[in-house]
């Protein structure tokens, strides 16, 4: 039978004699059940109003309380308004608390508070503070457990926050982490969450380069070739492809080999010296940075790839264009370099790729149409995608025997080279000799600009060389160049192109002198930057220097305190090409011009934060005449 109609102001109840409910009949609080039957009420407006029955304090109180009796299984109805969200009964006794009841604005009940935007606060501050807890004592103290010093981490950047706020570069802040802590073996930072280990004592240093190389022989770099092809070339590749890759691919750089391709680089040095000589014609002030750009992408196009692609003549050459968006800066590229370094798996998760996907189909296309075209032509070049053709389609590099794989390949360990992994290397090739190389070119140029006895001491031996060799610009005449080979290394050592090595630790490894084991996946880091402007091996390392490669010098600091190409089997492999093309170009141009400063050179130089390789902001702008060699 249906219950009789209820005022919205009273409510009607059916209760057992021995429990005892008081209600303020307009705050509309409604339907209770009894053991008579249940009884429902019409909509209205509540306020949250809560109730909590508890045995002892009713026997107290029970005109503040409410004292409910259910049978078990016993149904409850809320109103239309859905008042009472839930309730619960257990045995014949239950106690039930009201948190939220529905109000005519139609909000639902909340978790904590009265407010739903309430409890998100509260339950967001709550994670920040877990998050940060965790970190900090817990994340942040993993070399302090392991009694290793580390560096101060800051929440939740580690040691990187300037890094990543592009206030500094990567080898900047990890040089000045090196100053603070070089009296130390090694030294714990944090790569955001991910700890790494700075390795600043030079004995250290040769342990991971060379001595235990088995134990460091990765870099940490994660390659996808599905999805960037481009990626899977020697500077990025680990365990047995790497070591693979580097037995095929060694003989190309051999002083036999830079030989073959030095007349290739002294035909791109005399564009180059031919272009300065429109300068100077006009008498204009040269920016050294970009023509020696245009100079290495000749180089590296022509030896690499192929191709001539006439950069020195046209600045907006095709091979350039594409270049330079590779190296071109942007706080999204900067974001996936940082990603790339400091946390690799989750740069690999999320699919990003090193580079962009057009450039990196302009590259593998140019390389499969010059293979093509040298196979069906039968046609051979002296350069380096024609030993990688021979690497292709041989055992080894032709006319090399010494470096002969068959019994390998017989059983299948080192397979031939497939035409993307062509491009691969060709590309490496291209950044490594690209960027460092024309760095290094333009600030000896501008460092001579600046001490003009120096200039005139390295031109007096070029000339001495070249008049030694019939005038002509010969492999022998520039590696007999001592002093020259002074200045690069000075160079090196004040802007070293790669101004950091990583390696990542693939095996346990117990650090010298200590019980600490560094587990595998730990990254290493060595700041070349940091130990090349230490003043304990280089005093006053601001000066520019050269007699600090005489033989006596290098004798008496650490072999490793000098790293402008790494060390150990991981060495840079193109490193006699990087420098067989810049003292081909710095021989070219200082035989037949001075260098000087002019009014629109920066002194000093400021460097770029946003880049990995050790690089200015903006360019080099010097001014340049003819040499008067009469005087």
């Amino acid at each position: 039978e249906k219950p009789p109609p209820v005022h919205p102001t009273e409510i009607r109840t059916s209760i057992s004699p021995s429990s005892a409910v008081e209600l303020n009949t307009t705050s509309a609080l409604a339907n209770y059940a009894t053991e008579a039957g249940i009884y429902t009420i019409k909509p209205c407006p509540v306020m949250c109003y809560h109730i909590y029955v508890e045995r002892e304090r009713v026997r107290k109180n029970h005109t503040q309380h409410t004292r409910l009796r259910f049978e078990p299984r016993t149904p409850i109805i809320g109103s239309e308004c859905n008042i009472l969200d839930q309730a619960a009964t257990k045995a014949d006794r239950i106690s039930y608390v009201l948190f939220y009841a529905r109000t005519s604005s139609g909000s639902k009940m909340a978790i904590i508070t009265d407010l739903w935007v309430l409890d998100s606060v509260v339950i967001i501050i709550g994670a920040f503070v877990f998050v940060y807890v965790y970190f900090t004592a817990y994340v942040f103290t993993f070399w302090r457990r392991k009694r290793l010093p580390q560096f101060r981490p800051s929440f939740p950047f580690g040691n990187i926050k300037d890094v990543i706020l592009q206030n500094t570069s990567m080898s900047q802040k990890f040089a000045e982490i090196y100053s603070q802590f070089k009296h130390q073996k090694v030294c714990g930072i944090y790569l955001m969450h991910r700890p790494a280990l700075l390795v600043c004592d030079p004995d250290m240093i040769r342990d991971v380069l060379v001595k235990d190389f088995t134990h460091f022989h990765d870099r940490g770099i994660v390659v996808d070739e599905e999805l960037d092809p481009l990626t899977a070339h020697l500077f990025s590749l680990s365990g047995q492809r790497w070591k693979q890759l580097r037995t095929k691919l060694t003989p190309t750089f051999t002083s036999g080999k830079m030989k073959m391709m030095f007349p290739v680089l002294t035909k791109c040095g005399e564009q180059l010296r031919a272009l300065v000589a429109e300068h100077v014609a006009i008498g204009d002030p040269v920016e050294v940075k970009d023509i020696v750009a245009r100079y290495t992408t000749d180089v590296i196009a022509s030896c690499a790839f192929g191709v001539h692609c006439h950069c020195l003549v046209n600045p907006d050459a095709e091979f350039r264009a594409w270049g330079r968006k590779i190296f071109h800066d942007s706080l999204l590229g900067g974001v996936k370099r940082l990603l790339f370094f400091a946390l690799p798996s989750l740069a690999f998760r999320l699919k990003l790729r090193v580079f962009p996907k057009d450039v990196s189909d302009y590259f593998r296309l140019m390389v499969r149409d010059t293979v093509e075209y040298r196979e069906e032509n039968l046609v051979e070049r002296n350069d380096f995608m024609q030993l990688l053709i021979d690497l292709k389609n041989h055992d080894n590099v032709k006319g090399d025997e010494t470096n002969k794989t068959s019994k390998a390949s017989e059983k299948g360990e080192i397979p031939h080279l497939t035409v993307d992994e062509m491009a691969a290397q060709a590309f490496v090739f291209f950044i490594g000799g690209f960027e460092t190389s024309s760095t290094t070119i333009s600030y000896t140029l501008y460092e001579l600009a600046m001490n003009l006895i120096l200039q005139a001491k390295l031109q007096a031996e070029i000339d001495f060389m070249l008049d030694k060799h019939g005038g002509e610009i010969t492999y022998e005449a520039v590696q007999g160049m001592e002093y020259l080979d002074k200045v690069v290394n000075e160079t090196l050592r004040k802007y070293p192109p790669i101004p950091l090595l990583n390696r990542e630790c693939s095996k346990d490894y117990k650090i010298p002198g200590t019980e600490v084991v560094l587990q595998k996946g730990i990254p290493i880091v060595v700041p070349t930057l940091g130990l090349h402007h230490d003043p304990e091996y280089y005093p006053d390392p601001e000066k520019y220097d050269p007699e600090r490669f005489t033989k006596e010098a290098v004798k008496g600091r650490p072999s490793h305190a000098y790293l402008p190409f790494g060390e150990g089997p991981r060495m840079c492999i193109g490193m006699r090409f990087g420098l067989t093309q810049t003292k081909v170009a710095l021989v070219m141009l200082l035989s037949k011009y001075n260098f000087w400063k002019s009014p629109k050179t920066d002194i000093p130089l400021k460097m770029n934060p946003k880049t990995f390789v050790y690089a200015n902001l903006g360019g080099i702008v010097l001014q340049v005449t003819h040499r008067d060699k009469s005087k």
